[in-house]
């Protein structure tokens, strides 16, 4: 087993599989037994966490082994190729992010690079593992900034560079409002347009100061007020599927993932747990 919650099964050949993406970010799951993929390059960052294997690449003249667990970091435009270590292949789970996201993200200034390319397990943020363990749910507006941050921060980070003391001073009013907006109604989908018109930020600044001043993202605080309402709605006899739909989930299976990920329990063994 790995930290992805379970481990793929090499196939003869080589095996592609999208997740769900959004502009400016792919997400994919590959793996590789007896063959190689060629020497080629890509005109993002590829950010991506081994699952099970050796996967061995040549990279910028050596090379490396990644092990499971461990990340690797390929810049744009690099060439690279891309083989198993051992006859059982290999699998992973990779994020190709466009550099010009990164460079919103940063906000300007250029582009961070990482000398040594494979990372420790502990040197990633876990919100990005589970941004490739969740790969087939949607990224919306909001949390593809999330993860732009997330990759951002990193790759700055394992660059080497100075990195900031902090969001600076922070635009609490704004926030507030914002944040008051998202609980009112949680079951609305709110654009990241309207939220700038709302806080009076830009859309990164409010990204990385609502997580700095409320202790979570945005996307998150809204996933957990819509949880609420759920949580309200069981507790007064509602069926699940009504209450999924009341609290603007696609329907009873994705609230039910959000809900034991949130509290460890299903939403049916929840609701017992609370009958005398």
């Amino acid at each position: 087993m790995n930290d992805l919650g379970g481990q793929l099964r090499p196939v003869p050949g080589q095996r592609l599989r999208f997740g769900r993406g959004a502009e400016g970010i792919e997400r994919l799951e590959a793996s590789l037994v007896g063959e190689a993929f060629a020497t080629h390059r890509h005109d993002t960052y590829a950010i991506g966490v081994t699952l099970s294997g050796v996967q061995t690449f040549r990279y910028r003249g050596e090379r490396r082994h990644c092990l499971p667990g461990e990340w690797h970091v390929l810049h744009p435009d690099e060439p690279h190729d891309g083989a198993a270590g051992t006859d059982e292949g290999f699998g992973y789970r990779i994020l190709y992010v466009d550099p010009f996201l990164v460079r919103e993200a940063l906000g300007g200034g250029p582009l961070p690079f990482v000398t040594d390319p494979i990372v420790p397990p502990s040197g990633m943020d876990p919100s990005l593992l589970a941004c490739l363990r969740r790969m087939d749910e949607p990224l919306g507006e909001l949390a593809r900034l999330d993860v732009a941050l997330l990759v951002a921060d990193a790759l700055r980070r394992h660059a080497g560079g100075p990195t900031p003391d902090g969001p600076g001073p922070l635009a609490v009013a704004a926030l507030t409002r914002v944040r008051e907006l998202i609980a009112a109604d949680p079951a609305a989908r709110r654009t990241v347009a309207e939220l700038e018109r709302v806080s009076g930020l830009d859309r990164w600044t409010l990204a990385r100061q609502f997580r700095a001043a409320f202790g979570t993202s945005p996307t998150r605080f809204r996933t957990m007020r819509r949880l609420d309402v759920v949580r309200r709605a069981l507790r007064h006899g509602t069926p699940l599927l009504d209450a999924a739909l009341e609290a603007g989930f696609a329907d009873q299976a994705h609230m039910t993932r959000m809900f034991k990920r949130a509290y460890g329990l299903t939403p049916g063994r929840w609701l017992a747990a609370l009958r005398p």
